[in-house]
């Protein structure tokens, strides 16, 4: 079968297409006939080696999945077979079969793609742990999403939407606010402008924001933060411009302002059955039509080195799909 692999930590845009062994399913296990596959910022940061685990060589990068079940290992009931699924692959996602726990896998919407399936979990569940649990937004509050246009932000933009909140989107070129805006932002901004503060201020009458979803990090947190109105909250997702900031405590004292660590894959490792709620929600938003979550872009499995080395270099607007034909 034809498959993405990394045999050695460096550049993504020279991963290539390799041939393997089609897996066996083993006991609690199914064999998913894997029809797309969704990449993020992590996975590029893997394959670099520059993340703060680094995964043993060699491995296939990538962890949401979305296909058929073909087969069923020991202790699987057959009537699985034939089920569309998405899931988290411990074995990675760029192949084009995949030997998966039975109990990782989710019933893919009917409304839902593949693709859009495969690009689904991490970025939504993200958004909604997020939002709603650390979060605690309330409808009628407004969202400040940091690098809106990633599929990070696109999924927060909707998610919040969908919560009855009022959204800006902050990113950093015309294409990417123009993104954003069609994706369910009420406003949006630059901020790579120095003076983004006062643009931000103009939009909400100097009245601040109620929540930050930051998975930028860098400088722009700070002015984030300074930008929560009282009793606000700023979420701290990740660090996609590669710097941690250091923000001045003073800063939460003075607004009665919290910082809140958002660590979605950390919460479901320490509490595997807190996952399950979280899908239904957002699987019951899908078939409301409450949430949109179709990827901005789909790439054949030949190009999937290139999209990682674009996702590292923050050139990918929205959640990029991986199609996978076997």
């Amino acid at each position: 079968m034809r498959a993405i692999r990394c045999v050695n930590y460096g550049e993504p845009s020279g991963l290539r297409v390799e041939n393997l062994d089609e897996p066996v399913p083993g006991p609690g296990q199914v064999l998913l006939d894997v029809e797309a596959a969704g990449l993020g910022y992590v996975d590029a940061l893997f394959v670099r080696g520059t993340y703060q685990v680094k995964m043993p060589l060699p491995f296939v990068p990538g962890s949401e999945v979305a296909g058929v079940i073909e087969a069923v290992g020991e202790g699987v009931s057959s009537d699985l077979i034939g089920s569309r699924v998405m899931a988290l692959s411990p074995r990675g996602a760029l192949v084009e079969k995949v030997a998966i726990p039975a109990a990782v896998c989710s019933t893919i919407p009917d409304e839902m793609s593949a693709e859009a399936a495969a690009g689904f979990i991490v970025s939504y569940c993200t958004a909604l742990y997020g939002l709603e649990n650390c979060g605690r937004l309330q409808p009628g509050e407004t969202v400040l999403v940091l690098g809106a246009a990633g599929g990070v932000g696109m999924a927060a933009i909707d998610v919040a939407r969908a919560m009855g909140a009022r959204v800006i989107a902050a990113a950093s070129t015309q294409e990417k606010r123009d993104a954003a805006k069609a994706h369910g932002a009420d406003m949006v901004l630059d901020y790579s402008d120095p003076e983004w503060r006062k643009a931000l201020d103009a939009l909400v009458e100097k009245r601040g924001v109620n929540v930050v979803y930051d998975p930028v990090g860098g400088a722009y947190s700070e002015t984030a933060f300074r930008c929560l109105a009282p009793g606000g909250r700023h979420l701290v997702v990740g660090f996609a411009n590669g710097e941690i900031p250091k923000l001045p405590l003073n800063l939460a004292l003075l607004k009665r302002a919290s910082l809140v660590g958002v660590d979605w894959g950390g919460e479901i490792r320490a509490n595997p059955g807190a996952n399950g709620p979280l899908l239904h929600k957002l699987s019951e938003w899908v078939e409301a039509g409450k949430i949109h979550p179709e990827p901005t872009a789909s790439f054949p499995l030949e190009e999937a080195g290139s999209v990682l080395q674009r996702l590292l270099e923050r050139k990918m607007i929205g959640k990029p799909v991986i199609r996978i034909a076997s």
